[in-house]
């Protein structure tokens, strides 16, 4: 994120291509973006950074949900429609084939979570995402969804100041057996439902493209 988005100026492709490119080479395997970052434009540098990588030793994760309209206000979108336009036009700016973790960046109250996961379901099934997450979600958000397609991955804040998670998110990831993608921590537990062991070496929030 911070390197086209959110924190100080963009980067060129140049830079940021090449601090990918470091961070694989050390170890780093999981890369993290979003739509909104940019808004856009770092999906795009990341998909220029894979061209340089071997695909299959890298994790790509991507988001969808949130937008920014014309006035700048962020709008959170998680419609049927909604996802699958998303997700085609994420595909499109990565230049791959398929997302390894496909995040709902922030949910939609206006839209029951078994109507978004159930297209994102469509859209593992169709091999365009191979593993749902969800970002910022509460416990029963989480568990209906997972109901209707096995969770991966939730994100959320935890920190040295964000420590309530650990009384209600946590324990209903630990009792699913999901994995807890935390940003603004320096690292990222195993989930035994993906392939690989991410092991993230550098402050996450760098992670997030």
């Amino acid at each position: 994120m911070g390197l086209s988005f959110a924190y100080g100026p963009a980067t060129s492709d140049e830079v940021g291509i090449a601090l990918i490119e470091h961070a694989f080479q050390n170890g780093v395997t999981f890369f993290d973006t979003s739509d909104v970052y940019g808004p856009f434009t770092n999906e795009i540098l990341v998909g220029k950074a894979l061209k340089r990588l071997p695909r299959e030793r890298v994790q790509l994760a991507t988001k969808f949900g949130s937008r920014f309209t014309a006035d700048g206000v962020v709008e959170v979108k998680g419609s049927p429609e909604y996802v699958r336009k998303a997700c085609e036009a994420s595909l499109k700016r990565l230049d791959v084939d398929y997302i390894d973790l496909y995040y709902q960046h922030r949910i939609d109250t206006n839209v029951p979570i078994e109507e978004t996961i159930g297209e994102l379901k469509k859209l593992v099934d169709e091999g365009k995402i191979k593993h749902i997450g969800l970002s910022e979600a509460s416990v029963d958000t989480i568990r209906r969804a997972h109901a209707i397609h096995p969770i991966t991955a939730v994100q959320l804040e935890r920190s040295l100041w964000t420590r309530d998670v650990e009384d209600t998110i946590i324990p209903t990831c630990r009792l699913e057996r999901l994995c807890k993608s935390p940003y603004q921590m320096n690292m990222c537990f195993r989930n035994e439902k993906m392939h690989k062991l991410y092991t993230v070496v550098i402050v996450f929030s760098m992670m997030m493209l």
